[in-house]
């Protein structure tokens, strides 16, 4: 089935109830009238509301409403963000200079907005201590407060015990902000570069 709504002589109902190309309420009047109407005012008649009863048609320039339509769901797409799902691997026994270098990682991921999975993997004998993994997830997360909060808690999963941290900003946040801090950044250099000629 088409979705796409029923124009001008596709319309096959004996009356329809009819609105002007202003938004104007013009009543229930003939499919006939309601033709008559739309190439007088050289619009045609497209169907709104096939449901009602009877079915409400509207008078408009339908090329150029399919048109506007397009363009603002290409723009709508053009303004979705991706949820990415960052990955970072720990071991329950890793050295502090270790877990400060995978912290940074995990607060830049969050600053972009994206969510992290972080994952202590345990070998042989370490699987008998799920504790210390617990900790650490725990320590992490109350590292990263600011930026992300806990959204999975922490649950182990064979050898890995994981959980999942979501940001405070959302993507298309952190883009934009990170697309003004560029710009105010440009302004700088411009300023700078100029003082230095003077």
């Amino acid at each position: 089935m088409s979705t796409e709504p029923r124009i001008n002589d596709r319309i096959r109902v004996p009356e329809v109830r009819l609105v002007g190309p202003n938004g104007e309420q013009v009543g229930i009047v003939s499919i006939h009238d309601a033709l008559k109407l739309a190439q007088e005012s050289d619009l045609d008649l497209v169907e709104v509301a096939a449901t009602a009863r009877p079915p409400v048609c509207k008078l408009m320039d339908y090329g150029k409403f399919k048109y506007e339509s397009a363009m603002k769901a290409r723009e709508a797409r053009r303004n979705q963000a991706h949820t990415i799902i960052k990955e970072i691997k720990l071991r329950p026994k890793i050295d502090p200079h270790d877990y400060e270098t995978k912290k940074g990682h995990v607060v830049r991921f969050l600053k972009a907005g994206d969510k992290v999975k972080v994952t202590i993997m345990f070998r042989g004998r370490e699987q008998s201590r799920p504790e210390l993994g617990f900790r650490l997830l725990q320590r992490l997360a109350e590292d990263v407060t600011e930026l992300g909060f806990v959204e999975s808690q922490p649950k182990q999963d064979g050898r890995n015990m994981i959980m999942v941290i979501g940001p405070h900003k959302k993507k298309a946040e952190a883009k934009a902000e990170k697309a003004a801090a560029r710009a105010s950044h440009g302004d700088d250099s411009v300023a700078d570069s100029v003082a230095a000629e003077e």
